[in-house]
């Protein structure tokens, strides 16, 4: 195929994906958390209650688009557009099948980590924009938890990168056909699952909306499509961290020949965002100085730890 055809089919391919995904997951999640609850969640509207999603888009298309005439107009507009867009563009680097990626970059992991930090003005502008003690707390909220966990989730990649040798994530996956990073790099492995819940603030890092303290935090103010715009900002953000660490520390793409790659993949990637739906029902939310106090006495220094004997191992072994 045309380089050309084949990176619009990629593109296209992965935007048709996301943009499903994000509605899927609102069923997949409420089914799920029935089932680990005791409840039967979503059957009435059509077959397993597949419907509902239906029923959803009608619900927040119908509500009344309301701006507060208290509201900084502007940036209350733009701010949910920014982490569905940053999410999105995010992807662009996400190797999905050999070749089968939009942008093959060298710098990858920087690319990523640039934009999953720009994911931030959204909530911080949201809180800002809607002049509501509320919002504003839960904006500030989410600013402090980001800046700190984009330390440890910069610091947890490291170990990759040099194991790999590489900063290109088609690379990184290719270094892993002997052993899926994983096994070396339990630790790094471990921090990015931590800071990637973080950074898209699900539960339990929920802080910024904390809706027993905060309302609904940084989006309280916000009704309609701006409203949903959010949440499938958040579900598409959580399918990146997902699809990330299966890049990072999973092996990819690879895995038995006779399955296509590309089902090898999303295979993996559904299996992480399970799992992080089964945390949500599983573990309390901590208050918001024990998140953060965590971080930064002991994410931190194991970071650095993993870092340190990463480098020092392979030191070792190429003397």
């Amino acid at each position: 195929m045309n380089p050309t055809l084949q990176t619009l089919a990629v593109t296209l391919g992965i935007l048709f994906t996301l943009l499903h995904v994000a509605a899927v997951l609102i069923w997949v999640e409420r089914r799920l958390l029935a089932l680990l609850q005791d409840r039967l969640g979503p059957n009435r509207a059509g077959p397993l209650g597949l419907f509902i999603i239906v029923a959803d888009v009608i619900k927040i298309f119908t509500k009344e688009d309301w701006i507060p005439p208290f509201a900084d107009r502007p940036l209350y507009v733009i701010a949910p557009a920014i982490i569905l867009l940053t999410a999105l563009v995010g992807f662009t680097i996400v190797p999905v099948g050999p070749g089968m990626v939009v942008l093959d970059l060298n710098i990858g992991i920087l690319f990523f980590l640039a934009f999953s930090s720009l994911g931030i003005y959204s909530t911080v502008l949201a809180g800002w924009a809607s002049n509501s003690k509320y919002a504003l707390i839960g904006g500030l909220r989410m600013a402090a938890q980001m800046f700190s966990y984009e330390v440890f989730m910069g610091l947890s990649l490291m170990g990759v990168v040099i194991l790999a040798g590489s900063l290109n994530l088609s690379e990184i996956v290719e270094a892993q056909r002997g052993m899926w990073f994983v096994l070396p790099q339990f630790l790094g492995f471990v921090i990015f699952l931590l800071a990637g819940l973080a950074e898209t603030h699900r539960l339990p890092f929920d802080l910024p909306e904390a809706e027993s303290e905060l309302v609904a935090g940084f989006h309280t103010e916000y009704s309609s499509m701006k409203f949903g715009i959010f949440f499938v900002g958040e579900y598409i953000g959580l399918t990146l961290i997902a699809a990330m660490i299966v890049t990072l520390f999973f092996g990819g793409w690879l895995g038995p020949a006779w399955i296509p790659a590309p089902l090898v993949f999303c295979f993996k990637t559904f299996a992480f965002i399970l799992f992080f739906i089964l945390m949500r029902a599983a573990i309390p939310r901590p208050r918001f100085d024990q998140m953060l106090s965590w971080g930064w006495k002991y994410l931190l220094p194991l970071a650095l730890i993993n870092l340190i004997a990463t480098g020092a191992l392979v030191l070792i072994r190429a003397d």
